[in-house]
This record gives C-alpha cells, structure tokens and sequence, in this order.
C-alpha cells in the first residue's frame, strides 16, 4: 500500500514538473551581417548623419603647444562635437560577428577644442565589441558597445588619447543603450472565454555566433494576462 502510494506521489511530481515544463517556450531570432549593413545604408540615405556633442572632462585637456596655434582655426569658431560616417578611408560604419564576438567598427568625425590652441578637426575610426544584455522589467534586449580602439588622424598628434576618451563617453552618453527587440513584439496574447487571456512574458535570452550570424534566443513563460 505504501509503494502505490509512493507511486502515485512520484507520478504527480512528474506531472507537475512536466506541466511546468510545457508553459515555457523559446524563441530563436536570426540576424546576418547583411541585415545590419542595409539597416545603416537606409540610416544614412535616409537622414543626416548623427551628430552628437563631444563628451569631455575639461581638467584633463593637454597643455598647450605655442607651435601650433595658429594651426587651427579659432576657439569660438569650434563646435565640439563627434559625427558618425557611413564611411571613412575605406573603413565602413558595420556590425560584424567574428570568432563568437560581435564587433562594430564606427567611422566618425569631428572638433576639438584643446585650450589656447583653437579647434582641432579630427577623423578616426573607433573599434568597438557589442555587450548584450536583458532588461526584464522593460522587457528588453538591449546592446552595449564598448571601444577597444581609435585609429586617429587629422589632430596633429594632439590629444589622441584624450579624443578616444572622449569618443566612449560620447558613445556611453548618447548611444548606449541601444535597443535591439522588444520582446513583447515577438509575443503572442491568446484570448480566452470570460475576458481573460494568456500571454508570453520574457524571462531570458542566450546568444550565439553561428556560421556568420548571431542567434538569440529568448525564454518565454506563459501567464495570465493581468
């Protein structure tokens, strides 16, 4: 008597757990390299490069240089800020999943305004890898891109490493976070009798690099719809 009971117990943990089991589901999303780049060719077509103010922390500006300082033009003339380019010598604005990574080169231009030099035009290129992460509450995937490195040109040797600081900050400012997917977009609500319904609510992503794409996987729950 007690084994069938024990039976029956182990049969209904099972059931539960298998119950559980069948109210979440995944969803897989697949992005290739070339959807980025008609993305960022519409981006530009369609509208002004972004241009954003130059982010910078005054106290750690470079001392000035006499030689120089009548390189440039003058200090009131010069709109501190940084552009972003489709394009710049060959390089291309693009998205590219490499060896597991995703990794966004980011052409740009811009002003510098270093004290008692004048302003300091600048174009580079900015070398950055792209963090994803989950917002659950805003139910969201969003991407973070960090710069690994600047090619710098234009500034005279001037200020380089304080241009690429400054070029992060900007990105952490007026770029990050970017929002790759709602996941609510993504989701289904199923209407029920009496008014109620089920729908799909996020609860985790992976992601994977596979054969030049990136797949994202987001875990779904199924619950009552409030």
């Amino acid at each position: 008597m007690k084994f069938i009971k024990l039976q029956v117990l182990l049969l209904s943990i099972f059931l539960f757990v298998s119950s559980a089991a069948a109210q979440k589901t995944e969803i897989t999303i697949g992005f290739n390299e070339q959807f980025f780049d008609a993305l960022l060719d519409a981006v530009f077509l369609y509208a002004a490069p972004p241009e954003f103010p130059l982010a910078q922390t005054r106290t750690d500006r470079p001392s000035r240089d006499k030689s120089l300082t009548t390189a440039f033009a003058p200090a009131a003339a010069c709109n501190e800020s940084i552009k972003l380019l489709r394009e710049n010598n060959g390089k291309r604005t693009s998205v590219r999943f490499r060896e597991g990574k995703i990794t966004a080169p980011i052409a740009f231009s811009g002003n510098y305004n270093p004290p008692l030099i004048g302003c300091v035009p600048f174009v580079g290129v900015a070398e950055t890898i792209v963090d994803l992460e989950f917002d659950e509450r805003g139910q969201r995937l969003l991407a973070r891109a960090r710069v690994s490195d600047v090619a710098l040109n234009g500034t005279g040797g001037i200020g380089g490493g304080l241009v690429a600081r400054m070029v992060q900050g900007t990105i952490d400012k007026k770029i990050n976070p970017i929002e790759i997917i709602k996941t609510d977009k993504v989701s289904f609500i199923i209407p029920l009798q009496n008014s109620n319904s089920v729908r799909m609510k996020a609860t985790g992503f992976a992601h994977e690099i596979v054969n030049g794409q990136l797949m994202i996987h987001i875990t779904y729950e199924f619950e009552k719809a409030r």
